[in-house]
């Protein structure tokens, strides 16, 4: 691929993410009239549709928490990893 036709696709590239942006921007605002309409109600029926907002409990390990209180211990447990970010300036 010649320099023009890379051009090309960065900028196709960046014309798709804006179109996913603003469909992600105006499906979460739908998705927060949904939620407004059912107020506390964790089911909600639609026609065909059932519409679940249920509260979800999770636990998750503080690590600055356990790096301040135990340090020693937490660089035991520590794994590091590498990944490559993808970026288009």
């Amino acid at each position: 691929m010649n320099a023009h036709e890379l051009e090309a696709k960065c900028r196709e590239l960046r014309q798709l993410q804006a179109l996913i942006e603003e469909a992600q921007e105006e499906a979460e605002g739908i998705k927060d009239a949904i939620k407004a309409e059912m107020g506390q109600n964790e089911v909600l029926r639609a026609g065909e549709y059932t519409i679940t907002y249920k509260p979800v409990k999770s636990a998750r390990m503080d690590v600055k928490a356990l790096k301040t209180a135990l340090p020693d211990v937490a660089a035991r447990f520590m794994v590091e990893n590498t990944t490559r970010r993808f970026c288009v300036a």
